[in-house]
C-alpha cells in the first residue's frame, strides 16, 4: 500500500510538471501546422518551399536545442542541493552561448542554403523561394535560442506554466504575422513564402522576450541572480554545457534525421504511398509530444532528486516516468487499432491512400510503446547526466539497425509500404530496451555508490 501511495504521489508531480510541457509541444506543432496550411493556399509551389526550407531549418534547430536541453538537469540538481544563485550563473553563460550560435547560424544558412538545396535536386520551380523562407527564418535563431536558455532555466526549477503561456501566446503571434507578412495586409509587402520565415522569426524573438521579462520581473526567480550582474564568457561553464548537451542534440538529431531519411525513401515509391506515409506519421508525432513532456518532467524530477541527496527517490521518480510514458502509448495504440480508419478518413479520401495509410498506422500501434519506452528511459538518463552512452544506443538502434531495415523494404526490395515502418518497429524496439537497461544500472550503481560514501 505505501508503495502504491508513493507511486501515485510521483505519478502526480510528474504530471504536474508535464502538463504545461504537452500545451508547450502541442503549441509548437500547432506553429507548424499553421505554417503549411497557410502556405497552401497559396499554392503547391509555396507550400513545397516552405517543407523543404523548414526541414532544412529545423536539422540546425535539433542541434541548437539539443545544446540547450543541458540546462535542464543542471538547474534541477542545482536547485534540489538548494543553490539558485548557481542556477543563474549557467542561464547567463546559456544566454552568451545563444548569442555565439545565432549569429554562426544565420552566417552558415546564408552560405549554405543555396548550395544545400541545389546538391539534393529541390526543383528549381520553387527553389530561390526555398532559399528566400531559409535565409528569412534563420533571423530568429538567437531569438530562439535565448528562448531555450529561458525555458529550460524555468523548466529546472520545476516551474513549467509559463513556458505553456509563452507558447499559446506564440502560437498566435505565429498565425498573426503569417496574415501580415505572407498575404501582404496592415500595409505590409504580400511575401508569399518568404513571408511565412518573417513571421516565423518575429515570433521567435517575441517568445524569447516575454518569457525573460516574465523571469526578470517575477520573485520566484530573484534568487537565481540572472539579470543582477553581467558575466563575462567562462570557458568551464561552457564546457560543461557542452560536454553534457552535445550528445543530446546529436542522439535527437539521429532520431529525428531517421524519420526524414524515411520519408525521403517513401517518396521514391510514388504519391500515394508518400501521402499516406505523412498521414500515419504526423498522428503519431502528434500523440508522441505527450511521453515527450513526460520525459522532459522526469529529467526534472531525478535531477531534484539527486540534487537533495535522493538517489533511492531519483530511480523510483525515473522508473514511474517511464511506466507513464509507455502506459499513455499503450493507450494511444489501444486506440489506433480500434480507430484507426477513423482517423485516416480525417485526412483523407482517397481509398487507395486509406489502404495504405491503415496498414501503417497498425505498424505505427506495434512500435508506440516501445517509442513510449524510450524516450521515457532518455529522460531519466538526462536527468542522472548520461548522454553520451544513449547516444551510442540511439545511434545504433536509429542507424544501424532501423535505416538499413527501411532501405531495403523500400528500395531493394520495393516492399510493402507497411514494411518500411518495419524498421521502426525494430529501432525503436531495440532502444527502448537498452536504454532501460542503462537506466536500472546507472541509477542503481549511483544510489549503491552513495550508500558506500555514506558509510564512510
Amino acid at each position: 500500500m505505501h508503495s502504491k501511495t508513493r507511486r501515485l504521489g510521483e505519478a502526480n508531480a510528474l504530471l504536474k510538471l508535464a502538463g504545461p510541457l504537452v500545451i508547450n509541444n502541442l503549441s509548437i506543432a500547432g506553429m507548424h501546422f499553421s505554417d503549411a496550411v497557410m502556405a497552401g493556399r497559396l499554392g503547391a509551389a509555396e507550400l513545397a518551399a516552405v517543407a523543404v526550407g523548414g526541414s532544412v531549418w529545423f536539422l540546425g534547430l535539433t542541434l541548437c536545442l539539443g545544446l540547450m536541453m543541458a540546462i535542464s538537469p543542471i538547474a534541477s540538481r542545482l536547485h534540489g542541493a538548494r543553490q539558485p544563485e548557481m542556477i543563474g550563473r549557467y542561464t547567463r553563460q546559456g544566454l552568451w552561448l545563444a548569442v555565439v550560435i545565432g549569429i554562426l547560424f544565420i552566417a552558415l544558412m546564408h552560405v549554405l542554403a543555396e548550395p544545400l538545396l541545389v546538391f539534393v535536386g529541390v526543383a528549381v520551380e520553387f527553389r530561390d523561394m526555398t532559399v528566400g523562407y531559409a535565409e528569412a527564418i534563420v533571423w530568429g535563431a538567437p531569438g530562439i535560442v535565448a528562448f531555450f536558455a529561458f525555458r529550460f532555466t524555468t523548466e529546472g526549477i520545476g516551474h513549467t506554466r509559463p513556458i505553456m503561456y509563452t507558447s499559446l501566446l506564440g502560437l498566435s503571434a505565429n498565425v498573426f504575422f503569417n496574415y501580415v507578412f505572407m498575404f501582404g495586409h496592415f500595409g505590409a509587402p504580400a511575401m508569399g513564402a518568404v513571408g511565412c520565415g518573417v513571421a516565423s522569426a518575429i515570433t521567435m524573438w517575441l517568445m524569447m522576450m516575454v518569457l525573460g521579462s516574465y523571469i526578470y520581473l517575477h520573485p520566484r526567480y530573484e534568487p537565481l541572480e540572472i539579470f543582477r550582474r553581467v558575466s563575462s564568457l567562462r570557458l568551464p561553464v561552457l564546457k560543461e554545457i557542452f560536454v553534457l548537451g552535445m550528445p543530446i542534440a546529436v542522439t535527437i538529431t539521429a532520431e529525428a534525421g531517421l524519420f526524414s531519411a524515411v520519408s525521403i525513401l517513401v517518396g521514391t515509391r510514388g504519391p500515394d504511398i508518400t501521402a499516406a506515409h505523412q498521414i500515419a506519421l504526423n498522428f503519431a508525432s502528434t500523440m508522441f509530444m505527450i511521453p515527450l513532456a513526460f520525459s522532459s518532467a522526469t529529467t526534472i524530477r531525478i535531477g531534484h532528486a539527486l540534487g537533495a541527496g535522493d538517489p533511492r527517490g531519483a530511480r523510483f521518480a525515473g522508473f514511474t516516468g517511464i511506466l507513464i510514458c509507455a502506459g499513455f502509448m499503450a493507450i494511444s495504440a489501444l486506440f489506433l487499432l480500434v480507430f484507426r480508419d477513423a482517423v485516416v478518413s480525417m485526412y483523407t479520401s482517397d481509398t487507395s491512400v486509406q489502404a495504405i495509410a491503415i496498414s501503417m498506422l497498425l505498424m505505427a500501434a506495434i512500435f508506440q510503446v516501445a517509442d513510449g519506452v524510450q524516450i521515457g528511459a532518455a529522460g531519466a538518463l538526462r536527468g542522472f547526466k548520461d548522454t553520451r552512452m544513449p547516444m551510442v544506443i540511439n545511434m545504433f538502434a536509429y542507424w544501424a539497425l532501423a535505416f538499413p531495415l527501411s532501405y531495403l523494404a523500400a528500395v531493394t526490395f520495393q516492399s510493402p509500404p507497411s514494411h518500411i515502418w518495419g524498421g521502426f518497429v525494430i529501432g525503436l524496439t531495440a532502444a527502448a530496451a537498452m536504454l532501460t537497461v542503462r537506466f536500472n544500472r546507472v541509477s542503481r550503481i549511483d544510489h549503491e555508490t552513495r550508500q558506500e560514501l555514506a558509510s564512510l
